[in-house]
């Protein structure tokens, strides 16, 4: 439940980076033996030529990242990012001014970049709680170390105490903004008094995103007691919840969902046959008038017709029963049944 929460949380950090961005317009790599392997080639240092529209200049660079350029498909005419601090190496795409071109490849075209080619640029990263929870928690194990596996482990309440006011410090200088995002659950009748509990804590939370609640139970019991309680939902956290109120559908609402999941699953009503599709909508239930489409279509298509008329209607009527119908059967032939 809590990972849930989390990862209905946003984060955007906003990051300046300084870089060199430009068009590789030369690269020379040299290579020397392996330090363990003679037979073996490595790359050791290269010169590269970046290019923009307003300015072209020659690099010396080392082994690494020279050998990241080549492990990433980097030739002459893509276009690069190279970070200053890290010297971590970006493919932006291939440029549209490359001298060679191919008629089909997997590289996206980019326009040449403009101005100088050391310049600062801001990088927007989006991520949720729970994922900045998953980068805190896997710290080296002695497992990962020995093995080199990745050890499951449940992330602790620390490392998420951690998160949060690295978050914070990031909210105040302004390089992060928090995105809350919504969290549905369905069903909530379903979740026991220790999940309430911990779910009335949650909600009051600094961190805390939109939760949205949906039940179709009246007065029943919460699990885990033998409190009675409207929606099997405790007192003390509805008490908590802005209620919406619904009601049932009215004739003309049914008809019109009717049409727009028959428009959906490409099936094609006459009048007749939307008429009884939305009189059975109001006698029994509209999710069982919505499951009759595809039945009547397939239907309708062994007779080869293109439309669904209401003899199909009344053909898959007759199959496949409603819920109600089938409980009425049931009560009928109770004795019959095996118990």
């Amino acid at each position: 439940l809590m990972r849930a929460l989390r990862s209905a949380i946003g984060v955007r950090v906003r990051e300046y980076r300084r870089g060199y961005e430009g068009m590789v317009k030369r690269m020379e790599v040299k290579f020397d033996r392996h330090p363990y392997n003679p037979w073996v080639q490595v790359p050791v240092e290269g010169v590269i030529t970046l290019k923009t529209s307003s300015e072209e200049r020659t690099f010396t660079v080392d082994g690494s990242i020279i050998s990241e350029m080549l492990s990433k498909g980097v030739s002459e005419g893509d276009v690069v990012w190279i970070d200053e601090e890290t010297g971590r190496v970006y493919k932006v795409g291939r440029s549209k001014t490359a001298d060679r071109r191919y008629d089909l490849a997997s590289a996206r075209l980019v326009e040449l970049p403009s101005g100088p080619i050391l310049k600062e640029k801001e990088f927007v990263h989006t991520m949720t709680l729970h994922d900045l929870d998953m980068m805190h928690s896997r710290g080296g194990s002695l497992l990962s170390l020995l093995l080199g596996g990745a050890e499951e482990r449940e992330i602790s309440a620390d490392v998420r105490r951690r998160v949060d006011e690295t978050v914070k410090s990031w909210i105040d200088e302004g390089r992060a903004e928090l995105i809350p995002g919504v969290l549905f659950i369905d069903d909530v009748h379903m979740l026991d008094i220790e999940a309430f509990s911990f779910l009335s804590r949650a909600m009051e939370s600094e961190l805390a995103p939109i939760i949205i609640l949906a039940s179709n139970r009246g007065f029943a019991r919460i699990r885990g007691t033998d409190v009675v309680a409207p929606h099997g939902v405790p007192l003390d956290l509805l008490d908590r919840l802005l209620i919406i109120e619904t009601r049932p559908y009215t004739r003309d609402e049914i008809r019109e969902i009717l049409k727009i999941r028959a428009r959906e699953e490409g099936v094609e009503l006459d009048e007749k046959a939307l008429e009884r599709l939305t009189d059975i909508g109001v006698e029994r239930s509209l999710r069982y008038a919505v499951q009759l489409l595809t039945p009547a279509r397939v239907v309708a298509t062994r007779r080869g017709a293109s439309r669904v008329e209401v003899e199909d209607v009344e053909t898959v009527a007759k199959l496949f029963v409603s819920v109600k119908e089938s409980a009425e059967y049931l009560k009928e032939l109770e004795e019959k049944f095996l118990r």
